[in-house]
């Protein structure tokens, strides 16, 4: 496993973390296998973990205060996120930052991700949503201040909503964002634009989430796949997305390097960016875990290849089903 900085908190993070939505937000998922993966994780250099309350109403947080107890002798950072008190996802600009952050429901999550965390400081807290028009918003500033000042907190992140990376630079602009974290994958390239060079600017961390393009780069969908009643998947590879999802996967495929899988490529792709301090694959099975943290020691990918993976960027825009 190799490290990188996460920007101007210090922190060395392994830059294969793991994230734990799908250890209580998928179908399928088994606490004792994820708890099992988690350690697999930890043993093999893992050091990141990115939850958020909204990942089973804490259950995820819960996994994760587990696994930092087991493991008192290792530095493992925690990474969580406030959900929106509105429960809007994508956040929109027609809600005020006092609908959807007001102090009192910001103050009130962060005790009880740390409590379920069992720390005594939340190393990144995350608002779970972001509309930049709330920048200027003196609450926004005020809150930040006192999360840090009451210990709560040690840095504060954003997770900016799905397509949008350029709406969280006028927050990042304010000195009080430490980490920010965004979709960034084979597919969506946007970061690279804009995002990326504002964040190596001010030392922002950078998170890259939804590696596999919430698991169509693991290579496995067909037009055919359908997902369980209440698995968030079925909503984003339902009939708009699916098809023109499996087809651009195909044309991939016929890329991928001898000896190299596609999701090792998908991996070593967003490793390849030097303004990536983490990406956080979900490795809720012991397999995941292995084949995921091989990618870290493969190194990037050639010139030859990034160049010839650029020309799969995907451009999209936010739709009822993609959040």
């Amino acid at each position: 496993m190799r490290y990188r900085k996460l920007g101007r908190t210090g922190f060395d993070v392994s830059e294969i973390g793991c994230g734990l939505w799908g250890m209580s937000g998928w179908s399928g998922s088994d606490d004792a296998e994820s708890l099992q993966a988690m350690q697999i994780a930890v043993d093999s250099g893992c050091n990141f973990f990115d939850t958020a309350w909204a990942y089973g109403d804490g259950k995820s947080d819960a996994l994760l205060g587990q696994i930092i107890a087991k493991n008192k002798g290792k530095r493992l950072y925690a990474a969580s996120k406030i959900p929106p008190k509105n429960d809007k996802w994508p956040a929109s600009p027609r809600d005020s930052y006092q609908d959807v952050f007001p102090a009192a429901h910001v103050f009130e999550y962060a005790k009880r991700i740390r409590q379920n965390l069992g720390t005594d400081s939340i190393d990144l807290l995350q608002l779970h949503a972001w509309d930049d028009g709330w920048t200027s918003d003196p609450e926004f500033e005020a809150t930040v201040a006192k999360l840090k000042s009451d210990g709560l907190i040690r840095y504060f992140g954003l997770s900016l909503n799905r397509w949008e990376p350029n709406n969280g630079i006028r927050a990042l602009r304010t000195g009080l964002v430490d980490a920010v974290q965004v979709i960034y994958n084979i597919f969506d390239q946007a970061p690279e634009d804009r995002l990326f060079s504002v964040c190596r600017e001010l030392n922002v961390g950078v998170i890259a989430r939804v590696p596999f393009d919430e698991g169509s780069l693991g290579g496995k969908l067909t037009v055919d796949t359908k997902f369980p009643a209440g698995d968030w998947r079925g909503g984003y590879f339902g009939p708009e997305n699916l098809a023109a999802t499996v087809e651009r996967v195909e044309k991939l495929k016929k890329i991928v390097p001898g000896g190299m899988t596609l999701p090792e490529m998908a991996l070593r792709f967003i490793l390849s960016n030097a303004d990536v301090s983490t990406t956080i694959p979900g490795m809720r099975r012991h397999g995941h875990v292995r084949e995921n943290i091989a990618a870290s020691d493969a190194g990037g990918l050639d010139a030859g290849l990034l160049g010839r993976l650029k020309r799969h960027r995907w451009d999209r825009t936010p739709k009822l089903w993609s959040d």
